[in-house]
C-alpha cells in the first residue's frame, strides 16, 4: 500500500471525488459521548474550500447533538470500489433559504415539503483532518494483481492511502 499525503488544491479535488462518488456518509455527532450518534447523510456538494454539504432535519437528533458539540466525523465507505474516507471536522447549521434552494434536490421531498419546509436546514461540516484509502485502477485490476501475488508470493501495491491536510 503506497502511502500519498495530499495538500493544498489536491486535498479539495480528492475529497470532492471521494465524497461525491460515494456519495453517502455515516454522520458521527456527540462524540464526546459513548455510544456516539451515528446517522447516514448523502453528500449533496463538497463546495471550493473543501466544505462537505448535507440537508438536514431542524428537528433531528444530529441536529441538537450539533448545536451542542460542532465536532463531528463522517465516514464514507465504497466497498465495491475500496474507496474510503474518513473526515473530521467542525459542523454547523444553516437555515438561509439561498444555500437550502441550492442545495435542495427533488429526490429531498421524500424528506421534505420543498426548499421552503420551516424544517429543512443545511450543514456544513469544515474539514479539520482527513484520511483517506483509494485503490490504483479498477477493483477488478487490484483483485487480479493480488491474486497474481498469492500466486507468486510477492508484494503488490494495489491501494494509496494517506492524510488530507486541510
Amino acid at each position: 500500500m503506497n502511502q500519498k499525503n495530499l495538500h493544498n488544491a489536491q486535498v479539495i479535488d480528492k475529497l470532492k471525488a471521494l465524497a461525491e462518488s460515494i456519495d453517502f456518509a455515516m454522520l458521527c455527532t456527540q462524540l464526546s459521548a459513548q455510544p456516539f450518534h451515528a446517522v447516514p447523510m448523502s453528500t449533496k456538494r463538497v463546495d471550493n474550500e473543501g466544505n462537505l454539504w448535507f440537508l438536514s432535519g431542524k428537528d433531528s437528533n444530529h441536529n441538537c447533538h450539533i448545536a451542542g458539540e460542532e465536532a463531528v466525523e463522517l465516514i464514507y465507505s465504497d466497498p465495491d470500489s475500496m474507496q474510503f474516507l474518513n473526515v473530521y471536522g467542525s459542523a454547523t447549521i444553516h437555515t438561509e433559504p439561498a444555500i437550502l434552494k441550492e442545495l435542495y434536490e427533488s429526490s429531498d421531498d421524500a424528506w421534505f415539503s420543498g426548499a421552503d419546509d420551516p424544517n429543512l436546514t443545511a450543514i456544513r461540516v469544515a474539514p479539520l483532518a482527513a484520511h483517506y484509502w483509494d485503490t490504483k485502477g479498477s477493483t477488478m485490476i487490484a483483485l487480479l494483481k493480488l491474486g497474481v501475488a498469492a500466486m507468486t508470493g510477492d508484494e503488490v501495491d494495489v491501494s494509496e492511502h494517506g492524510d488530507l491536510t486541510v
